[in-house]
């Protein structure tokens, strides 16, 4: 029997769902029909998607829909096949957990009640009682959202394990949460958690210096490094923090985040920090001008008086015992001229490693770095940033 075309899209992002079952349970709020695009998303990261609808789902969206977008005919009823039990009950095969995307407020009750007249809420009866990994995502009017019962609803079910992914507000409304957030959540409550209750930030993006109030004098920076960076330590457990100068690529709104724009401004932001990780592909200023008020006028040659500012990987160094990551970049040269380099930022500074890399990797979806610790140890990681990010996740944990 030839494979559906679902799978043609399996793992196109990362395997970071490979080998996992989820449950997506949708229920009747009119985001139902964001379903097709989360379970595709879903998908493309290596899952199997099995859906569940409620009668007031398929008034919203089709179940030839949501079959096109998994390879799995939606579950509508429970049958002699009792496909709660079969996905969700205390069997080897079951799911890896169940995500309830869009819960609506109704819904959202029943389960805090323990009542299953529906197949989602039967599904989730099952799901709580088994122990799998339960994710609920409340998509409502924001005062339906804000009514105390639900609120009291929700923190029940927060008690009780159960993960809620917040809804974004705007328009009076809760509503439907980016795809990527709801995908990132899931990868997290999924993945190795290797770094859970880690403290971890990272300060990428470009620095400005300003010659006058209208120019700067800045560094070659897209900025898709640390977000890659940023996103694989949210999927791991940590607690990120993310120090954002001039960046080309937006951050992921479920990453906290803070933004500087000169050196000075970002010593400010790192005079007090307690961090266990500190990871750092920020292109940073060496230098600075003294500004000048105004715009200067353009009809005439001006020299610029260049300045060293302080180097901020020192100043982190002095501040905390957490591991420190540098990032090097060269003009094109051999791996032994980059390690050489690069150890002697972290025999120099007493950093605990650097990701070094040529200039032809700048702004780069697929690139290569050496990544080299304290001990000398070197070893050479390609592909593409999301990848690279993990294998140096990978060895900084070795530290």
């Amino acid at each position: 029997m030839p494979l559906h075309p679902a799978n043609d899209i399996l793992g196109i992002k990362s395997d970071k769902l490979k080998g996992k079952k989820i449950v997506l349970g949708v229920t009747g709020s009119i985001a139902a029909t964001e379903t097709v695009k989360l379970a595709r998303e879903l998908i493309r990261h290596g899952a199997d998607v099995i859906p569940v609808m409620t009668k007031s789902a398929q008034e919203i969206i089709g179940v030839k829909s949501l079959h096109f977008a998994t390879g799995h005919m939606p579950i509508t009823e429970i049958s002699g096949d009792v496909e709660h039990v079969m996905y969700c009950g205390a069997r080897e095969e079951k799911a890896d957990a169940l995500l309830i995307a869009p819960a609506t407020g109704n819904t959202i009750s029943k389960i805090a009640c323990g009542i299953d007249d529906t197949p989602v809420t039967t599904f989730a009866t099952t799901a709580i009682g088994t122990g799998i990994p339960v994710m609920i995502v409340p998509a409502m009017h924001e005062s339906m959202y804000r009514h105390a019962i639900l609120q009291e609803n929700i923190k029940k079910l927060e008690h009780l394990g159960i993960h809620i992914i917040q809804p974004r507000f705007a328009e009076h409304k809760a509503k439907f949460p980016d795809i990527d957030e709801i995908v990132a959540h899931t990868i997290r409550i999924l993945g190795k958690n290797d770094y859970q209750n880690k403290r971890v930030l990272v300060i990428g993006g470009a620095s400005v210096e300003y010659i006058d109030e209208m120019r700067v004098i800045t560094n070659l920076s897209t900025g898709k490094m640390s977000v890659a960076l940023a996103n694989e330590a949210f999927y791991r457990g940590a607690e990120v923090m993310m120090y954002a100068g001039r960046m080309e690529v937006p951050v992921p709104g479920y990453l906290p985040t803070k933004r500087f724009d000169t050196v000075e401004n970002l010593l400010e932001l790192t005079k007090k920090i307690n961090y266990d990780y500190i990871f750092v592909p920020a292109a940073l200023s060496d230098f600075y001008v003294e500004p000048v008020k105004g715009k200067i006028p353009s009809d005439k040659e001006i020299t610029l008086h260049l300045k060293p500012l302080p180097k901020v990987i020192r100043h982190l160094r002095e501040r905390t015992r957490g591991k420190i990551i540098g990032f090097k970049a060269e003009p094109d040269c051999s791996d032994a001229v980059l390690f050489e380099k690069a150890f002697k930022v972290i025999k120099s500074t007493g950093i605990d490693g650097v990701c070094a890399n040529t200039f032809a990797n700048v702004g780069k979806d697929h690139g290569e770095i050496l990544y080299i610790n304290s001990r000398g140890e070197m070893t050479k990681i390609k592909g593409t940033k999301e990848e690279i990010a993990q294998k140096i996740f990978d060895r900084v944990l070795l530290l």
